[in-house]
């Protein structure tokens, strides 16, 4: 295999991160509008 085959990544790999990563953000923000954190819990106990 050459250089350039082996650093190649797969798109698909590319837009599972970005889903996932977006999801996470959209759960902690809808977490934090609710106020069902354990961070919350922990500041105001």
């Amino acid at each position: 295999m050459s250089e350039k085959e082996k650093s190649r990544v797969s798109p698909w790999l590319i837009v599972g991160v970005v889903v996932l990563i977006l999801l996470l953000i959209l759960w902690l923000t809808i977490a934090d509008v609710f106020g069902d954190t354990d961070v919350a819990a922990f500041i105001n106990p």
